[in-house]
Formats: C-alpha cells, structure tokens, sequence
C-alpha cells in the first residue's frame, strides 16, 4: 500500500479507428512509474502531486480534489476486479496535458517526498 508518481503518456493519434485509448495509451514506455512512497510519508486524501517539463511546471494537484474519492474508488474497482498488493491504480490527470518531444524532461513529484525523472525518448 502506498503511492507513487507516473506519468502516463498518450498519442492523439494512431492512425486506427475504433478502440482509441488501447492503442492510444498501452504503447511501450507510456507508463513509467516511480518509486513506491509508504503511506506513513504523505496523507494520501491531500497530498500535492506535480508534474515538470523541462523545468517548467505543466500540471499541479491534489488528492482531496479528486472527483471520487480515493475509498469510493476502491470499493467500486474491488468490486468488480481482484486487487493484490503491487497492482497500481491510475486515476486521472489534473489540467495541463500537452505534447511531448524527443529529449523532454519529464518530473513528476510529491514536492518534499518522493520525485522521478523520466526522459522522452
């Protein structure tokens, strides 16, 4: 149990029709994931969740301003699928999403706890 940050990619198009988040976000490397934070370390009903690019930031939120609650979610998820200790569950993204290029810098941090850098390749 515990959070993490990610930066969940996407491409506005594949050039295929008819299943478009598949395609559009299950692609190699779309999901980079950083280090596990222990619960212990943050609140997650009101931690602040940044996101950088190329030192500038893009997008700024918080978990007590998430349109479900973080129980709320669980309960229906785990309703409806098996969760074991390592799955990861992704909830959205706050405002700010915007193209990405080759040799972007991406970091994605709990400010004060936890940051992951990733490159775009």
């Amino acid at each position: 149990r515990g959070e993490t940050e990610e930066a969940v990619v996407s491409t506005q198009s594949t050039g295929e029709e008819g299943i478009p988040w598949t395609m559009a976000k299950c692609l190699d490397t779309f999901c980079p994931i950083g280090p596990m934070v222990a619960p212990d370390k943050i609140d997650p009903f009101n931690t602040e969740i940044q996101l950088k690019q190329n030192g500038m930031l893009r997008q700024q939120g918080n978990t007590a301003d998430m349109i479900f609650p973080i129980p709320s979610l669980l309960e229906y998820i785990s309703a409806h699928i098996t969760l074991l200790p390592g799955d990861v569950l992704l909830t959205g993204t706050p405002e700010g999403v915007g193209p990405l290029v080759r040799d972007d810098v991406l970091d994605v941090s709990i400010p004060g706890v936890s940051s992951a850098v990733f490159h775009v390749k």
